[in-house]
């Protein structure tokens, strides 16, 4: 089959986990239940960020993305990660423009904790259920008040595009656009390759209050 490709926004202040936590999950997927190890995934993953220049994640961990914004190739899937660096780069117009570009190719599109505020600033959330990390569903209500915040879902999918709460929940979300790409049960071999479950209950983990 053809891969399916795999864009990840990355940028300076990025967290870790919420691009390198559904970067595994694409990682692992496999079609056989019981692969080799060097049987390949069915996913083609690039990194993509606005320069060429390697990107500094919260903590200081360098990573040089494989395409930028002018010479990327066309994806089927696009991740949007948030971090520290998300309350510096949400109102930056080149990286919003190419959301919106992007948004009208790709057939899924999703976030991770506040990556969901790049998709807001972009006008691409008005109308729709969308969730980010506990401590910035306020600033989500409060910034984008055509939005319809979900405070008590893991996971919010409406349309094409997945928003996801806090930074862990992106696995979760990850194995549900697998299973949304290829099936539940490519999805739950995943999982389990994995070790890891799968999500069975959309509650938010964590209280709000």
């Amino acid at each position: 089959m053809q891969k399916i490709t795999v864009g990840t926004l990355i940028f300076d202040n990025v967290d870790v986990l919420d691009f390198t936590g559904p970067y595994e999950v694409f990682n692992v997927t496999r079609l056989k239940e019981k692969p080799a190890f060097e049987d390949p995934s069915p996913f083609e993953l690039l990194l993509i960020s606005e320069y060429p220049r390697p990107v500094t994640t919260m903590g200081g961990m360098r990573v040089i993305p494989d395409y930028t914004f002018e010479n990327c190739p066309k994806l089927d899937i696009l991740i949007v990660p948030g971090g520290l660096g998300e309350r510096y780069e949400h109102d930056n117009h080149i990286i919003l423009h190419f959301l919106r570009a992007r948004a009208r190719q790709v057939e899924t599109l999703a976030t991770v904790c506040t990556g969901s505020l790049f998709l807001g600033m972009a006008g691409l959330l008005n109308g729709r259920r969308a969730t980010t990390h506990l401590l910035s569903l306020k600033r989500m209500r409060d910034l984008f008040p055509e939005v319809n915040v979900i405070e008590d879902e893991n996971i919010v999918e409406d349309g094409n595009i997945f928003t996801s709460s806090g930074i862990s929940t992106g696995l979760d979300m990850a194995l549900l656009v697998v299973a949304k790409h290829l099936g539940e049960d490519t999805a739950r071999l995943t999982a389990r390759e994995m070790e890891y479950p799968y999500p069975e209950n959309n509650k938010r983990k964590i209280s709000v209050k």
